[in-house]
């Protein structure tokens, strides 16, 4: 029983963290938590549901600290494991030096890139800058259309750019809203964003080898696999997986728990990496992303009628070269170093 229980406390926390990730991504992730907020909606009461909405407005459609906050307690909690038993335990199994502290490398580099992007300027539109802006991107017709004004900020729209109802302020070339930054990603952070979540995926991806090459090591070195162990019945059985999870797990709690989460949070990372990666080589945001499949027909006045589907065609797009030169070095910083 006592396995039992750990393990469901180890599932259900795996899923809880999913769930916590996918529901501070962008809104691309919210097709997936749809379909399971309708279903919890049929059991879960009324009231119960109106004070969840309420809390979940407050954590998810407020700008504050406390994911910013949850974000460096579980970095310090996954090092201070590492630090406290799998480097120590890996040290005395002869790794190399080098492997060990390459988690603390990239940790650095990981807070150098957290700090430019939740400090540097995402790209906020003001009346100074709002001129200059507004002739760096042409409307395409469809997602942008020319004459629209912020009735917050009270300006015409540029071509890309978002009202951020999280900061107030409209953004160029806005992304999204991380809340995990507390900033807004948008046309002059973006590049630091790309190389927080890059470095985050590859120092969870690090600490998930070394501590998936302890556990197996331990397990080539005890000879485990070969072993037999005696069962409730009194017989002697060969060795399974099963059993050999549930004695690394006993041997192993903590470890174990942190390889599944860094594990777990590799997949959701390399998997958000690799559609801002597309997003880079597209020259498109994911809010542009979102729009053009949200729009059930093309907005442009004088095409089909809205009960025929039309493929929506980026305009921006010039080639990858180009669409990771504007991610790097945006337009309006090529046109400062040219004067």
């Amino acid at each position: 029983m006592e396995l039992a229980a750990l393990l469901a406390l180890y599932l259900g926390l795996l899923l809880l963290a999913a769930a916590v990730l996918l529901g501070v991504c962008p809104r691309s992730a919210a097709g997936a938590l749809g379909g399971a907020a309708r279903v919890l909606s049929l059991v879960i009461p009324t009231r119960l549901q109106r004070v969840t909405q309420k809390v979940l407005h407050r954590l998810f459609h407020t700008r504050s600290h406390l994911f910013t906050v949850l974000h460096v307690a579980l970095e310090v909690a996954v090092y201070a494991e590492y630090t406290w038993e799998v480097f120590p335990y890996c040290w005395e199994l002869e790794f190399h030096l080098l492997l060990l502290l390459l988690p603390y490398l990239l940790l650095a580099g990981n807070i150098g890139c957290f700090l430019l992007c939740s400090r540097a300027d995402p790209g906020i539109i003001t009346k100074l800058n709002h001129a200059s802006l507004m002739k760096i991107y042409a409307y395409d017709g469809a997602l942008f259309q020319k004459g629209i004004r912020c009735p917050t900020c009270n300006v015409e729209k540029p071509a890309r750019s978002k009202h951020c109802r999280f900061c107030n302020v409209c953004v160029h070339r806005f992304d999204h809203h991380c809340v995990w930054v507390n900033n807004c990603i948008g046309a002059f952070n973006a590049r630091y964003f790309f190389f927080y979540l890059f470095t985050l995926t590859v120092t969870a991806a690090t600490i998930a080898s070394i501590t998936a090459a302890f556990l197996i090591q331990v397990v080539l070195l005890t000879n485990l696999m070969h072993g037999s162990y005696i069962d409730d019945q009194g017989q002697e059985q060969a060795v399974e997986i099963r059993f050999l999870i549930q004695h690394l797990f006993l041997t192993f709690p903590r470890i174990v728990f942190m390889l599944g989460f860094v594990t777990l949070l590799t997949l959701l990372l390399g998997a958000y990496c690799c559609f801002n990666l597309y997003l880079a080589l597209t020259n498109q945001t994911s809010n542009e992303w979102h729009k053009s499949r949200r729009s059930g027909c093309s907005r442009h006045p004088t095409l089909q009628p809205c009960d025929r589907q039309v493929v929506y065609k980026n305009i921006y797009s010039k080639g990858v070269w180009m669409n990771l030169k504007e991610i790097f070095k945006p337009p309006t910083l090529l046109k400062r170093h040219g004067k």
